[in-house]
């Protein structure tokens, strides 16, 4: 049980993540989780159901600035959120009538946390390549995309279930995903559609887990408390750092804390 002793580490660490999230736009869950279950010993269960809150609240201003920009295409929100919404609450009654507890929970969500931490790690490795490619495509063309709502649904129905398993696949996994349904949408329309989609995906799932007693409301507090000004901060410093840099960095983060989950 964490105590007030371990506020300083907390701030630290939210702190840490705050700024690498900050640098690299990557969410914080496919850094904060692992930090949480390896460095701080908590418990997986709770680690997630903790980070998918602290989700909720961090990503809901980024959201709310791309909806203020035009940056969201509510359209393409609205069918990622049809599918995610009933995945993650059918995930969460699948956890809830077959796992009896936290600890069990954990057993299946450490190796299925390092499975979508190398999936997140390559979608990282081979963004600018995609990117790269889709824009050959749009280049010439000017047709507003129509988004093929069954594959969004789709698409939103498994990263309810995968975030709901693991706090992670929201950020990285949807941006490359969307990127591939949608080759003409403006990649900044993409990054704030998958924004959007993430508060309601993470406010559901993450009070879900907190119905099921796995939030540590302390833990999510001194988390928050650190991550805010490092958030800030690592925007501020990230223009100044080669992203090329930033992304190998990540990836070698994303497959050793994938490592640690599936060596658990």
């Amino acid at each position: 049980m964490l105590t007030f002793d371990h506020l300083p580490t907390l701030i630290a660490s939210g702190f840490a993540v705050g700024g690498l999230v900050g640098l690299t736009g990557v969410g914080g869950g496919s850094l904060m989780t692992p930090l949480l279950i390896t460095v701080m010993h908590v418990n997986a269960a709770i680690a997630v159901g903790t980070d998918l809150l602290f989700a909720a609240i961090t990503k809901s201003s980024g959201a709310w600035v791309h909806a203020k920009r035009g940056n969201v295409d509510w359209r393409l929100t609205g069918a990622l959120c049809a599918g995610s919404a009933p995945a993650a609450a059918l995930t969460l009654a699948l956890i809830h009538a077959n796992i009896g507890s936290a600890t069990d929970a954990s057993k299946l969500m450490r190796p299925a946390l390092g499975i979508v931490l190398v999936a997140t790690a390559l979608a990282v490795a081979l963004r600018p390549k995609l990117v790269a490619a889709l824009d050959a495509r749009r280049a010439g063309r000017t047709q507003r995309p129509q988004a093929p709502l069954t594959k969004a649904i789709i698409t939103g129905a498994l990263l309810g279930i995968v975030v709901t398993l693991t706090s992670v696949g929201a950020g990285a996994m949807g941006v490359t995903a969307l990127l591939m349904l949608y080759p003409l949408l403006p990649f900044s329309r993409v990054v704030g559609s998958d924004i959007a989609h993430a508060v309601p995906l993470t406010f559901i799932a993450g009070s879900g887990h907190m119905l099921m007693g796995n939030v540590d409301f302390a833990l999510l507090g001194g988390l928050l408390i650190g991550s805010l000004p490092g958030i800030y901060l690592g925007s501020r410093f990230s223009a100044r750092v080669p992203e090329h840099f930033l992304r190998y960095l990540l990836c070698a983060l994303l497959l050793f804390a994938s490592l640690k989950m599936l060596a658990l």
